[in-house]
């Protein structure tokens, strides 16, 4: 019998192990396949997690089953002494959970500062803005060509979606971008599922994180709090193209108008609650009235 419990626990920590090395949505767990470097460190952590807690319950279902099988009571045996503890056994009990624990904080900490290093170096920037009932991505310091004077201007490109046109935000691949997170109203909630991280954007605060897309593909984006009554319009397509790819989204937006001198967070250039005309071409920022 003790035999055979072992041999459950191992080949249900092998299974369990053979299913995470594979790519597929048994092997992430359910989790959504990353296309970013800072989403597999998400990834890695929720896998590991998973194989720790699974383990550790394969250890205890076998130790519990193995416990009432070979100690379970004969019709002539006598009921034992019900006072009698195990001193050791206790002390492990006691003492291996908290450095479950202990190790769980340290990975989940260094998971962090991996996914959210305010010191990355990036590339591009997105001022992204969180508005009722949509989004705003503003990019700052593009270099587009004037059609006009055939000059190059260096502007901030943006687009502004409503309740019933789904913004698109373009990320060149293999490049850097950090996320600005500003709001005007409300708190929002910026979220890719295959970024495999998601941050508030909260007024008067100014959040930010940094992505390195590595696969290209169209991904669907959404506000992850609950931000008000059209709170499920809130959604937006992430569009993760080559480097020219990026530049001529630019440069189309730029001859279609879609540009301002800053990037900005309410009035014309975005769809937000009554009231907020006055911020109209006010830069994005944390100053009361940028708000």
């Amino acid at each position: 019998m003790r035999r055979a419990a072992t041999l459950a626990v191992l080949l249900g920590a092998a299974l369990v192990l053979g299913g995470c090395s594979s790519d597929t949505e048994a092997g992430r767990l359910a989790m959504p396949s990353p296309v970013t470097e800072e989403g597999e460190h998400t990834l890695a952590l929720w896998q590991g997690a998973w194989i720790a807690a699974l383990a550790t319950g394969l250890v205890v279902w076998g130790l519990i089953f193995w416990v009432v099988v070979r100690y379970r009571r004969r019709h002539d045996d006598e009921v034992p002494v019900q006072t009698r503890y195990n001193l050791p056994l206790e002390i492990f009990y006691t003492i291996f959970p908290i450095v479950m624990v202990i190790v769980f904080f340290d990975h989940t900490i260094k998971t962090q500062n991996a996914v959210y290093d305010p010191d990355a170096e990036a590339q591009n920037t997105v001022y992204v803005v969180g508005q009722q009932w949509s989004w705003t991505f503003n990019y700052p310091e593009e270099t587009v060509t004037d059609s006009e004077t055939g000059e190059q201007v260096q502007v901030n490109i943006y687009e502004s979606g409503t309740g019933n046109d789904i913004p698109d935000l373009y990320l060149p691949v293999d490049e850097t971008t950090r996320f600005e997170l500003r709001t005007p109203d409300v708190i929002h909630d910026f979220g890719v599922p295959g970024f495999l991280i998601k941050m508030d954007v909260m007024p008067a605060q100014d959040n930010s994180f940094a992505v390195t897309p590595k696969v290209e593909g169209t991904y669907a984006g959404k506000c992850y709090e609950l931000c008000g009554v059209y709170h499920s319009r809130m959604l937006f397509n992430v569009r993760i193209v080559d480097e020219q790819e990026f530049q001529d989204y630019l440069q189309a937006q730029y001859d279609a108008g879609f540009y301002s001198e800053e990037p900005v967070c309410g009035g014309s250039y975005t769809t937000t609650q009554v009231g907020l005309e006055e911020s109209n071409g006010q830069v994005c920022g944390t100053d009361e009235e940028d708000q």
